[in-house]
């Protein structure tokens, strides 16, 4: 390929995020998230601030891996002293807990409610703030307006949303840039070390705008993500199916 194609086509990419809602960070902006060989799955070899994040699961144990994984990102995003709100209709997330990952309890405010439509409403206005580094709203259901609608807000903020999901019905397409799925991964202890070994997951980024899903085996360590073992799976794009 010329260096002439190489440049059109690498003009025209920027252009298809600039439509989709996908505003490149100048340097100053950018947020290294740690997230070692999965950042490469993205556009620009970056984690994209400023939009939406979709994380399914289907169990108990999956969701807790979720929510354990979200810290790690909101560790990093907040790292210049911002907030972030997490808002649920159950409020089972335990803030001591938080900093282990980094965070303060007392930056992350918890806001519990009693539906989820008033948890997407409470995400939305939240995500148009620009003094937020991030929002976390836990809802089973999202369809493609909602996501848009939180997709929307963020691309005036520049502020970051995760949407927590916890076995969804259906799985239908949205405006979320990202689509993951975490589940917990046995830890090892290190040599003659007593205790519990680091949290792992198996990360697996099912599908990505602009980008390379794959599947990856992670490790909190010292405060940030680290892979384990030698391989990393890169998948094709996942097809939309039903969760019973």
């Amino acid at each position: 390929m010329s260096a002439q194609k190489a440049d059109i086509i690498a003009q025209l990419q920027k252009d298809i995020l600039l439509l989709q809602g996908l505003r490149p960070a100048c340097n100053s902006g950018v947020v290294d998230v740690g997230l070692g060989p999965v950042k490469n799955a993205f556009p620009g070899a970056t984690f994209p601030t400023g939009a939406i994040h979709e994380f399914v699961s289907e169990a108990a144990e999956h969701a807790a891996a979720s929510a354990g994984f979200i810290s790690g990102l909101l560790g990093a995003l907040m790292q210049n002293g911002s907030v972030c709100l997490w808002i649920s209709t159950s409020g089972t997330i335990f803030p001591p807990a938080l900093k282990a990952f980094g965070i303060e309890p007392d930056r992350v405010f918890f806001i519990t409610l009693q539906r989820e439509k008033d948890v997407l409403w409470a995400m939305e206005e939240a995500l148009k703030c620009e003094g937020l580094a991030a929002v976390v709203g836990e809802v089973r259901e999202l369809d493609f307006t909602a996501s848009r609608r939180l997709q929307l807000a963020v691309e005036q903020s520049r502020a970051t949303g995760f949407v927590l999901r916890h076995q969804p019905r259906r799985l239908h397409a949205t405006a979320c840039t990202s689509r993951w799925r975490i589940t917990p991964l046995a830890s090892q202890l290190e040599a003659r070390m007593p205790g519990m070994g680091f949290p792992r997951w198996q990360v697996e980024l099912l599908k990505v705008r602009n980008g390379r899903p794959g599947t990856w085996a992670m490790e909190w360590f010292a405060g940030k993500f680290r892979q384990v073992g030698e391989h990393t799976m890169v998948a094709p794009q996942q097809p939309v199916r039903k969760i019973v």
